[in-house]
């Protein structure tokens, strides 16, 4: 297994380096046992004894370790005076702690979706621009597919040292599945979940989508849902594959504009957590089918009323079965009253159940799927 470098290995590599280009001279960086960490020497090229007499030696501390930078002579003869070596050494510590503090191009990225997904941001205009600078094109329909993978990052609880190179792997697995990295945007929050910022509209879920189905319309909130949950499923087993770990997803819906990504982000939070709470992990979690626990478990009412709206959806143009519905609950689920107060025969009574349970999956003889259709009749009627 390959040994990550101290800090105090890597700036002395840099110094070697840089510090032997600056001085034209062999660099020789020691920690404070003596020890050789980095050379600009070349394998084989050991000095001679008069050389290392005659070399400059240039404390050096970092990350609370001491050493030495030892400048031997100039291959051409020119003297180097100790003054110039001490100050060349200083610039170069300086030019890589100043780099250290700058944050990276991938730093930049996570904080900026970090911003957007968390509604820190409301200026459209500003932050399309801001994602070009940053390589990312905002202007397709994006849902957020959430991962969590903090078994995998951070196995033993507190994240560990090699977190990044962990997170890096995830991220990896994630564009490499979908082989567009200008379609994925992915970015890492710095403790154990990543976003995704997936292209949601039918072109870029092709792979995904039912070719005997019509995924309906890209704008509306609903839409190629299927699709995104059939990719969703695929990238799990992939991510299991490559980290060998636990691996859980949570699915957003699109929510049109750039304020729509912050909407499906906490779409996903809420799959993510209650799934996971009620289902457990190696799972891809979304509110439409989490049943109960989301018309309970969801604190956002809209999301709520969006959830009891697509359940019922498919009863839209069917009064006949609505009215059905509100007898059977009324008559306490007992289908003999039911039949009755309807005029209807039993077994009409069980060919409209058969519908309904055909129409939106869910069937008011099953007590879940009773409850389930009851509390989203309860909320749309809340919002009439």
């Amino acid at each position: 297994m390959m040994v990550q470098p101290t800090e105090f290995e890597r700036v002395a590599g840099a110094i070697s380096v840089r510090a032997a280009e600056l001085l034209n001279a062999p660099i020789r960086v020691t920690d404070d046992h003596g020890t050789i960490v980095a050379s600009s020497c070349p394998v084989g090229g050991e000095p001679a004894a008069a050389e290392i007499a005659a070399a400059i030696r240039v404390p050096l501390r970092f990350d609370a370790r001491g050493g030495e930078v030892i400048v031997l002579p100039s291959a051409d003869g020119e003297v180097i005076p100790p003054r110039l070596a001490q100050a060349l050494v200083d610039l170069v510590v300086s030019e890589i702690a100043i780099a250290d503090r700058l944050p990276s191009q991938s730093d930049l990225k996570n904080r900026f979706i970090y911003e957007l997904l968390h509604g820190e941001t409301t200026d459209a205009a500003a932050v399309l621009r801001d994602a070009r600078l940053l390589g990312m094109d905002l202007t397709p329909p994006r849902a957020v597919i959430l991962i969590d993978a903090s078994r995998f990052i951070s196995p033993g609880g507190p994240l560990p040292g090699d977190a990044v190179r962990r997170a890096r792997t995830v991220i990896r697995s994630v564009v490499g599945f979908f082989h567009l990295p200008n379609d994925t945007i992915c970015a890492w929050d710095g403790a154990n979940e990543l976003a995704v910022l997936k292209a949601s509209d039918t072109k870029n879920l092709e792979n995904w989508v039912d070719r005997d189905g019509d995924p309906g319309p890209p704008g509306a909130s609903w839409a190629n849902l299927t699709a995104l949950k059939r990719a969703a499923r695929a990238l799990l087993c992939r991510l299991r594959h490559d980290t060998g770990s636990d691996i859980t997803v949570g699915i957003g819906r699109y929510h049109p504009g750039i304020d729509g990504l912050a909407r499906s982000y906490s779409d996903a939070q809420a799959a993510l957590s209650l799934g996971s709470r009620f289902h457990g992990p190696n799972h891809v979690h979304c509110l439409d089918s989490l049943g109960i626990p989301a018309l309970v478990g969801v604190a956002d009412e809209q999301t709520k009323l969006g959830l009891a709206q697509h359940l019922l959806s498919p009863l839209d143009h069917e009064p006949d079965l609505l009215r059905t519905l509100d007898t059977y609950f009324a008559a306490d689920c007992c289908p003999t009253p039911t039949s009755q107060h309807l005029e209807i025969h039993r077994n009409t009574l069980g060919y409209r159940f058969d519908k309904i349970a055909n129409l939106t999956g869910l069937d008011p003889r099953r007590f879940d799927d009773a409850v389930q259709i009851r509390l989203a009749l309860v909320l749309r009627s809340l919002a009439a």
